[in-house]
């Protein structure tokens, strides 16, 4: 299993990370419990701790209601992720005009709407110029100190969820996003990592946790090449736009992120910002995080043709490694916006178009690909030898993990999914659509 940044030390309860050690003396009364902490589960990977695996429902279906626990609706819209602490389930909002940016919470058990916080206010936000984004992208991280908030250039604040005090806020961070913030925020040991790739300037920050003081502030290094004869960005630098949110693994006794921008990805020194690698692309507007797994990263490099990388990790990846280090490079039929999973030796993708397709993940091989019904943004989860594919329709297909298609179960609700689904330590499915929150539990 992979070291994980989140906190440390950490404790280990029945399999499960559930509680990262000593609470913050700002926070005495700060449940120790953190369940769900990042939009991509526990390990940032997309899986089901082992140990609650096989507590996640199979089957589930709103007209009938079976296995549906509670159906909620929400105030105002976005597609951030649920983390969980305690009981609770925290998320951002805003209302489609961008001009009011709120902090929700759920109770898990009843589903009940506990709080829907203002927390910024904007008096001229910048268009979305697009209909898949809106201005509750990015998703909180969570650890025993307090909660997280990222809203891009509109504002950062880290929230004390027991009482919603701000301990420390940063509207100074800014960029023209363009096309609205997708990037979600990153914890590495004592930092909060922000990512910055708009279309008048691009960087990966380091704050504090803390205090939310600057650590480290590195601007990409990339020749976007996008210069027209009067030497300005063509297409008001939409070229430069990019919405990942890192990678943090440990290489060798090193923290690096791995980070995704337009025209070439980076390997950073996490508490420096030092550059240490990169790859350069042909691609913009990645995504998609980077995974990583037995001194492999695995890295989408962005939304039109974009290609999946299998690049070797070690002490050696450094500088320009776009010749020596990358071991094998998919260049179609590759997801666009939907981060995949991996189960075993295998890595499972859909697109766009929800073609999933199954690689061998250490040669990138194709095992098998067959197309599933609708249009595919939310991330795929992975919960034991299943994996779960849903779309903007509101259906999830459950499939088994293995060489060959093997389909498990069809589901359905009435609206669905952009944002990741976030679960509980009873194996609870926690589903936000674009207008509801579910609850989905075996019963």
């Amino acid at each position: 299993m992979q070291c994980n940044p989140f906190c440390s030390p950490r404790l280990h309860f029945n399999g499960i990370w559930v509680a990262f050690l000593g609470l913050s003396l700002l926070l005495p009364t700060l449940a120790d419990t953190v369940i769900w902490p990042d939009k991509s589960g526990p390990n940032r990977d997309g899986t089901v701790p082992e140990a609650i695996a096989p507590l996640v429902a199979t089957e589930w279906d709103e007209t009938s209601g079976k296995n549906l626990v509670w159906k909620t609706a929400l105030p105002e819209e976005g597609h951030s992720t649920p983390v969980i602490i305690g009981d609770t389930l925290w998320f951002t909002s805003a209302n489609p005009e961008g001009t009011k940016q709120y902090l929700d919470a759920v109770d898990q058990k009843s589903g009940k709407l506990i709080h829907h916080h203002l927390l910024f206010e904007n008096g001229n936000p910048e268009p979305l110029g697009n209909k898949v984004n809106n201005y509750a992208a990015p998703s909180c991280v969570a650890d025993a100190t307090g909660l997280y908030i990222h809203f891009g250039t509109y504002g950062t604040a880290k929230i004390d969820p027991t009482n919603l005090k701000v301990l420390w806020q940063r509207r100074d961070i800014n960029c023209n996003h363009f096309r609205g913030p997708g990037s979600s925020p990153v914890l590495v040991v004592n930092l909060i990592v922000l990512t910055f790739d708009g279309v008048d300037d691009q960087f990966v920050t380091a704050l504090d946790k803390g205090t939310g003081k600057t650590v480290w502030l590195t601007k990409r290094s990339t020749d976007y090449g996008d210069l027209d004869e009067n030497g300005k960005p063509v297409r008001d630098g939409d070229m430069r736009k990019a919405y990942g949110t890192p990678a943090a693994v440990l290489v060798g006794e090193q923290w690096q992120l791995i980070s995704v921008g337009s025209r070439a990805l980076f390997g950073y020194e996490a508490l420096t910002g030092k550059e240490l690698w990169t790859i350069t692309h042909d691609n913009y507007n990645a995504a998609i995080r980077p995974l990583t797994k037995d001194g492999l990263a695995f890295i989408h490099t962005g939304s039109s043709r974009a290609h999946w990388l299998g690049v070797r990790l070690d002490e050696t990846t450094l500088g320009d490694v776009t010749k020596s280090h990358v071991v094998w490079d998919r260049d179609k039929r590759n997801a666009r916006f939907s981060s995949p999973v991996i189960v075993g030796e295998r890595l499972y993708q859909v697109t766009e178009g929800g073609i999933v397709s199954c690689l061998n993940y250490r040669t990138g091989d194709q095992l098998w690909s067959d197309r599933l019904p609708g249009t595919h943004i939310a991330p795929i989860l992975a919960a034991g030898d299943r994996f779960y594919v849903f779309s903007e329709s509101g259906s999830c297909v459950v499939l088994k993990a293995g060489d060959t298609k093997e389909i498990l179960a069809e589901n359905h609700l009435e609206v669905g999914l952009q944002a990741c689904p976030a679960v509980g330590e009873d194996g609870a499915l926690f589903l936000r659509t674009k207008t509801h929150l579910y609850k989905i539990g075996k019963q």
